[in-house]
């Protein structure tokens, strides 16, 4: 595995000079037998995050990073994370990750288990709709590393399962994300326990608002990291903005995803993503819905016929969506288009991941137009809505064409307006005015 072309390490710190590109793990400073257990999984060279990031963790300092979901972040902290720790007492971990979600964690206890495990450390991913039972014999059993969601973590902590007094390394993974959904008092909850000041790295999006503040209260003298591409990265996207009608919707979303090798498609709700996600198995595109409805076992199991490729598209809503890492994701489809620019980048990010190309379409209903156009200007793009029928031959091969700049207010647009709810991540609008075209703003 190789890092992503087009992309540049840059510091922010007391310290001068970048890392160069060209750099080896063995040249970062990692112990031999991880770099063999690197090599084992396939991954030979450090993406740029991961070059900046190990050499200031593993001399223990606060990191402050800021990265996209699929820059190699796991890794980034994850490495040094095990290097630094040690073997730990029963229900006393040494190192903790907190996380937004049950499939993030997942995913970073899946991507570091093999690591961990070459160094004779055992780790335990902690979260809520699984069995506590389980994790509480884990913890009993005696854990190095919890990776965890904040929730679960503060239950556990309450009723005595854990103790956070021998903690020395810890990790908060998509800060933003974690503070937008609520999570910063329970963060605080946990950190507040640890009696010594630990080492801490913070990956965040962002590190503006929420993720800064964090970054002040619990990070001493942190270095501020970014890797910057040379184009920013939703500019790296190919990104196309369809108009159509509310009859029409469907079959050319079926159309769409008939190219695509592996699509996640957003919904507003979860009765639309279960909906859709059966609309879509009658059109033989294999599709499997993903909410918070769903029980983590079911959860669990539809990611896992996902990745296999047993099916090719996966319906989910935003909050299902956070987190979600799975590679060879060529195609996001906005089926209802997102509230606001924020959430646009980060379900686009589900593709394009680490350098690879990726395809983002947004459909657009006539009265929805004048939101999308916001959650275009707030995202940082400006694309035409272009009306298309399911017989459009230009739908087999959106990446093909070069799309029009400029958004468009809807006009004349042919096509009655959805059954409900004019705002972006609606299926249209009762009331909305008919319209049976677009005209440019």
């Amino acid at each position: 595995m190789t890092p992503p072309a087009g992309t540049t390490p840059s510091r922010t710190s007391t310290q001068t000079g970048d890392p160069a590109l060209d750099t080896t793990f063995e040249a970062l400073g990692l112990s031999p037998d991880l770099v063999t257990a690197l090599s084992a999984n396939g991954i030979t060279r450090p993406f740029p995050v991961q070059a900046l990031t190990i050499p200031d963790a593993m001399a223990g300092r606060d990191v402050c990073g800021m990265a996209q979901t699929g820059s190699g972040k796991t890794l980034a902290f994850g490495l040094p994370m095990i290097e630094r720790t040690t073997t730990a007492k029963r229900r006393r971990p040494h190192s903790l990750v907190l996380v937004p979600t049950r499939e993030l964690a997942n995913q970073v206890a899946d991507e570091l288990a093999p690591l961990a495990a070459s160094r004779g450390l055992w780790l335990c991913a902690i979260y809520g709709g699984s069995s506590m039972v389980r994790q509480i014999r884990a913890l009993h059993a005696g854990v190095d590393i919890v990776i965890a969601t904040p929730g679960r973590l503060n239950d556990l902590l309450e009723r005595g399962e854990l103790t956070m007094d021998d903690v020395s390394f810890v990790v908060l993974d998509e800060a933003d994300q974690m503070a937008d959904m609520g999570f910063l008092p329970q963060i605080q909850r946990i950190l507040d326990q640890i009696p010594e000041k630990p080492q801490t790295l913070l990956f965040s999006a962002t590190l503006d608002g929420v993720a800064g503040s964090i970054s002040r209260r619990y990070q001493q003298d942190p270095v501020r990291l970014e890797v910057v591409s040379d184009t920013p990265t939703v500019q790296t996207l190919k990104q196309r903005f369809i108009g159509v009608s509310y009859e029409d919707k469907l079959a050319v979303a079926a159309r769409i995803l008939a190219g695509a090798e592996r699509a996640v498609v957003f919904s507003r709700t979860t009765h639309g993503a279960d909906r859709l996600a059966d609309q879509l198995d009658l059109e033989d595109r294999r599709a499997l819905p993903i909410h918070g409805r769903c029980s983590q076992n079911q959860r669990e199991r539809t990611l896992a016929r996902f990745s296999a490729g047993d099916a090719r598209v996966l319906v989910a809503t935003n909050v299902a969506a956070r987190g979600l890492h799975v590679d060879g994701v060529d195609v996001v489809l906005h089926f209802d288009p997102p509230e606001d620019g924020k959430t646009y980048l980060h379900r686009s990010g589900r593709t394009a991941r680490a350098g690879a190309d990726g395809l983002v379409v947004t459909l657009v209903l006539s009265d929805q137009a004048r939101d999308v156009v916001g959650v275009q200007r707030e995202a940082g793009v400006d694309y035409a809505i272009v009306p298309m029928r399911p017989d459009d031959e230009r739908l087999d091969d959106l990446g093909a064409w070069d799309a029009p700049a400029g958004a468009v207010l809807p006009d004349t647009f042919r096509g009655r307006p959805g059954p409900r709810g004019g705002r972006p991540g609606g299926n249209g609008g009762r009331g909305g005015r008919p319209s049976n075209g677009f005209r440019r703003r």
